[in-house]
């Protein structure tokens, strides 16, 4: 009991102190600028030619953000009001793709967050945990063989990344978990799952259904259009909010089970039930993005150390960078090459790789098997 109200009173003492620091508002300032910007060069390409100037204008074009038949139109897929020809391209064609990245790099990010949360272990994600692969299969076999169903890809990507998280959880379970038993447990699960999207494609006899699930297993935003907007907003909304107001479960997750438990905390449950909106938040971002790789891993770690360890903070923090990083990395993918496009998960993956196995190298001890 000691302990207990030892940590109950340093955790109250940093409540009292505040949570909402000069660092966390410039990083958050910062990652809104970065947003901004890379936006606005994301929306100044495409196969309509127009300057820099006319893209930017059209963006900020007053009669477009402040008309609520525009905006009926963009969520509800109403009837465009009259527009000049550059807000039609820009809105209808470009803006939705940045929309889309803010969406997804804010939920993956939180996703990685809480999973390495309830974990307790750094080198958790959604795409280490297998929720991934589970999501891109149950959305992969959709888009191929259950089209009709496509409405409803974010319950579906759900349903598929819940069971194969529950795979991994049931696989390292050993009377307990370890960093490493779950990290070995998600390869497995990764490698099963990929092993059934490959067959997947035995089933598509439409090459350009081939070539969609191909674009969009590799994470790509090409093409993101209001509909893919549409599709994931409401289920991210629900899960970022959730995620925000069980910041502080989420510390008290980190001070370890017993500790929580001796403050009254039902781990499993609290467990559990954060996980399932850490499922519903990656899998939003999954049925719109593609598999997206590594993103939920690195985000909270650059975050963690800029902003501290706080989940408040790391929340808040996450909810900024995600997008930040995500349309960065989204323009990156688009310039790289000059006129064709490359999938954004080729550029996370080319920098979320390296930085997993530093992770891994860094930690002095990854647990017993």
């Amino acid at each position: 009991m000691g302990e207990a109200q030892s940590v109950e009173g340093h955790r109250s003492a940093r409540e009292r102190e505040g949570w909402v620091t000069g660092r966390l508002v410039l990083f958050c300032l910062a990652s809104t600028v970065i947003t901004v910007v890379a936006g606005l060069v994301q929306v100044s390409f495409g196969e309509y030619s127009m300057t820099f100037l006319e893209a930017w204008q059209a963006v900020f074009e007053p009669s477009v953000i402040f008309n609520l038949h525009a905006w009926s139109a963009f969520l509800f897929g109403t009837d465009l009001p009259e527009m000049s020809t550059a807000s039609i391209v820009v809105w209808t064609l470009r803006m939705p793709r940045v929309f889309v990245a803010i969406i997804a790099g804010a939920t993956l990010a939180i996703s990685g967050a809480i999973f390495q949360a309830v974990t307790r272990n750094e080198l958790a994600s959604p795409f280490v945990l297998g929720v991934s692969s589970g999501a891109g299969f149950a959305v992969l076999a959709t888009l191929v063989v259950f089209s009709g169903l496509t409405p409803f890809l974010p319950l579906i990507a759900a349903l598929g990344g819940t069971v194969a998280f529950l795979t991994v959880y049931s696989i390292a379970w050993k009377g307990g978990t370890s960093p490493v038993r779950l990290v070995l447990a998600g390869v497995v699960v990764n490698m099963i799952f990929q092993s059934l999207q490959q067959g997947l494609f035995f089933f598509a006899d439409d090459l350009g259904v081939v070539q969609t699930a191909i674009a969009w297993l590799t994470g790509s935003l090409t093409g993101t259009g209001w509909e893919e907007v549409r599709i994931a907003i409401l289920p991210a909304a629900v899960a970022i909010a959730i995620a925000l107001a069980g910041a502080r479960q989420l510390n008290v997750l980190m001070l370890g089970e017993s500790t929580a438990r001796s403050l009254g905390m039902r781990v499993e449950r609290v467990r559990f039930s954060l996980s399932a909106v850490a499922i519903v938040a990656a899998s939003a971002a999954i049925a719109v993005a593609g598999i997206v790789s590594f993103f939920g891993l690195v985000v909270p770690h650059i975050v963690r150390n800029t902003v501290g360890g706080d989940y408040r903070r790391l929340m808040i923090g996450c909810l900024f960078a995600g997008p930040a990083l995500m349309v960065s990395a989204d323009v990156g993918a688009r310039l790289a090459l000059g006129g064709a496009q490359m999938p954004v998960g080729v550029v996370t993956g080319l920098i979320g790789g390296p930085y997993f196995l530093y992770l891994m190298r860094k930690q002095q001890s990854m647990g017993e098997l």
